[in-house]
């Protein structure tokens, strides 16, 4: 881990302990429970620092809000129009690897929201 300040430390264990997809606001209401002090303008500027540093993901699924993701790694997010839920699944190699390729373009990160209807929310319908 890199020389990371007390809160931006606890932020990045809340993000990595949940799979929630959490708003900066979610964000402070868990990290606050154990550093009461902090402010959520410093959950903002440590989630912004975070996101350059590429130790999360930021996520837009069109709600307004920004969400963020502990795992770092390429995988895709299946938001669900229903229930508002982000849930997370692997990502194969080949995803759009043809096209990214045909114009010579090199990936760094991909991140992809695949929008629709979770299986509980079709079930309830």
């Amino acid at each position: 881990m890199k020389n990371y300040s007390k809160q931006r430390e606890a932020i990045l264990n809340a993000l990595r302990s949940t799979d929630t997809h959490p708003t900066a606001s979610e964000v402070y209401a868990m990290v606050s429970k154990s550093l009461p002090n902090i402010s959520l303008g410093t959950v903002y500027r440590n989630l912004d620092m975070l996101t350059k540093e590429g130790d999360i993901l930021t996520i837009s699924v069109g709600d307004g809000n920004s969400h963020f993701d502990g795992d770092n790694s390429n995988h895709i997010h299946l938001h669900c129009k229903e229930c508002g839920k982000i849930f997370d699944s692997p990502m194969t190699d080949n995803i759009a690897g043809e096209t990214i390729s045909e114009m010579g373009f090199s990936p760094e990160k991909i991140v992809c929201v695949v929008y629709g209807i979770c299986c509980d929310c079709k079930i309830k319908k």
